[in-house]
Formats: C-alpha cells, sequence, structure tokens
C-alpha cells in the first residue's frame, strides 16, 4: 500500500445499492442507469480499453478489466457541485458528463474526479463515445472540453465498438532536477531504476502527466508510493498523473499509473497519459514519425488493458484507441 494511504484499494469502490439517488440496476436502482428520483441523472458506467467488464469473473462487479467511468449523458441541468457529488459517489478515477449539445455528434464535455474537475479524461471520453455510439450508432463526434476539441471516431470492428480520440496538439518539457530527485524519493526509486534510453520529461496532450521510464519490468511491477508526498509535488507541478512505463519492444510498452491527487492511488487504464507518451516518445526520436504503439495497462493491479497509440507524419496530434464495454 502507497506510504500515507487511507486504503489499500488502487481505485475507490462505488457506494452500495440505495433505495434513492443511486442505485443498482437498470430499473432505476443503479448507477449505471436511470435514478427514479425526479431531476436526477440518468448515470450510466462503461469501462474503456478492454472490452470485458467483469474481467473474465462471470459474478460481474467492480470490472477488471480496463478503466471504469460515469457517463451522464444530459447534464444540462447539472451545477458543478452536483457534478462532483455524482463523480464522488460513483468513486471512479473519473466521470464525463455532457452538459450540452451544439450540433450533429458535438458535445460540451467537463470531468470530474471524486475530488476535483479535472481538464481532460481519456478513458471516459472513449466511455462517453461509447455510450452515444451505442444510444445513436457509431460515427463521427466532437467534444469540446476544458483544454480544446477532440475528435472522436467510432467503429464497429468484429462485432465490438472501437473509439479512438485525437488529441489536442501535445507539448513536452524538460524537468527540473529537483523535482525529479522529489518524484523519485516519493516513488522510493533510485535514480538506477530509472531507464536512461527514455529521458524523464513532462508531456501534455490535454493533461500534464510526468514520464518516468523504469529499467526494469519488476522495478515497474512494484509500486509502493509515499501518496501525501506525491500528491503535494503533483499539485505543485500542475500534473494529472505520473506515466511510469516500461518498454518491452520497440512499439511495446507496459504503463503504469499513480493519481494521488485525484484521490485514488493508481489509474487503471490512462488515455490523456497515453496520447502524452506518444508525443513523448515522437519527441525524443524513440519511435518513426509515423507509428502505432501498443501500451499494455492495469496488469499489476488486476485490470488488464490495451490502449492504440497511433501517431501520423505531418500531425502533431496523438491517437488514443480502445475498445469498451457497459457495466451491468
Amino acid at each position: 500500500m502507497p506510504k500515507g494511504a487511507a486504503t489499500a484499494l488502487t481505485h475507490i469502490a462505488p457506494p452500495p445499492p440505495r433505495r434513492t439517488g443511486i442505485g443498482n440496476d437498470r430499473r432505476g436502482s443503479t448507477v449505471d442507469c436511470c435514478m427514479t428520483l425526479e431531476n436526477q441523472p440518468e448515470v450510466l458506467r462503461y469501462t474503456a480499453f478492454s472490452a470485458d467488464p467483469a474481467g473474465g469473473n462471470p459474478a460481474g462487479g467492480n470490472p477488471a478489466g480496463g478503466n471504469p467511468a460515469g457517463v451522464v449523458l444530459d447534464a444540462s441541468g447539472l451545477d458543478e457541485e452536483r457534478m462532483l457529488a455524482v463523480a464522488a459517489e460513483l468513486g471512479y478515477s473519473e466521470s464525463a458528463f455532457l452538459t450540452e449539445r451544439t450540433g450533429e455528434g458535438a458535445y460540451t464535455i467537463r470531468y470530474f474526479s471524486p475530488k476535483a474537475e479535472v481538464p481532460f479524461c481519456g478513458h471516459a471520453t472513449v466511455a462517453t463515445a461509447l455510450a452515444l455510439a451505442e444510444r445513436d450508432g457509431p460515427g463521427e463526434l466532437e467534444f469540446a472540453t476544458p483544454v480544446g476539441r477532440v475528435p472522436v471516431t467510432v467503429v464497429r470492428e468484429g462485432g465490438e465498438l472501437r473509439a479512438t480520440l485525437t488529441s489536442v496538439a501535445p507539448h513536452v518539457e524538460e524537468t527540473a532536477a529537483a523535482d525529479l530527485a522529489e518524484a523519485l524519493a516519493a516513488l522510493d526509486w533510485a535514480a538506477t531504476d530509472l531507464d536512461p534510453a527514455l529521458p524523464p520529461r513532462i508531456a501534455f496532450a490535454g493533461a500534464r502527466h510526468l514520464v518516468l521510464a523504469a529499467a526494469t519490468r519488476e522495478r515497474l511491477a512494484d509500486l509502493d508510493y509515499d501518496f501525501a508526498r506525491l500528491e503535494a509535488l503533483m499539485h505543485r507541478l500542475d500534473l494529472t498523473t505520473l506515466q511510469l512505463v516500461w518498454r518491452e519492444g520497440p512499439d511495446l510498452f507496459h504503463v503504469r499509473d499513480p493519481f494521488p491527487v485525484g484521490g485514488v492511488v493508481e489509474d487503471p487504464a490512462t488515455g490523456a497519459a497515453a496520447a502524452a507518451f506518444g508525443a513523448y516518445a515522437r519527441e525524443l526520436g524513440l519511435v518513426p514519425e509515423t507509428a502505432v504503439l501498443t501500451l499494455h495497462q492495469g496488469a499489476d493491479m488486476g485490470r488488464p488493458g490495451t490502449l492504440t497509440v497511433e501517431l501520423r507524419a505531418g500531425d502533431a496530434r496523438v491517437r488514443v484507441g480502445g475498445t469498451g464495454t457497459r457495466i451491468d
């Protein structure tokens, strides 16, 4: 368990079913369907970057595959306080709220963790796109996010829906030596635990992430960090997650994302960080200008997911895609 964390859970579990508010089936007693009280929003639950909502567990429950998100397709009647309350009650790392439809397939979207609003969330964007596609059919969407416009394409492949988002323009910056030292201290990593071929950087493609590459898979797997210390550093640097990565092959990576600023120990599948990592890999010349990268995330948490990162020559933006499914 991370040092200083209040719980060993890597994900805040949803609350037990209730008779009022959020309940637990599609007839009005669950968080993933329509609430029965007047003025209560319809809250859906989806997992992103995995098509297995129960992780192979026939009993269901919390998904052990991909990253779960709450989705509210009509949040036009909700103020910021209510959106935050819904996100906190769900307990997922982020939830997405469509506050306005601005055109055909075009929406304004906001994202909330259990603790605060966040500027962008990749997996909740994918989850929302999949929810819209199940309702309206696959096609082209565009979300006006707090950081800019994010197009999403949803297609059906082999019976499964797949959503691919296109990031805002990314950028990559150097990491100050003192900040790197503090991050390593919070993680309880030595400088020798880093892979010198993948130098530390802060990367942005909708949100800021500190990219740190582990020299071995074992180092990546052994995550035991000082929750409060890392949270304080991330607030100071305006970071959403740390993107911890190990390179298995030229275009194959394993990643983990501590997320203490969102109130959870670790994010199971992080689309925004995947986009930032794609920009990082291209900026440092680690991959060709045109490339498709595969990122495996969540396996160390028991929630395996797969994120596909696409880079195109002549286009600075990064595309991140994956499957997903509704959680019943």
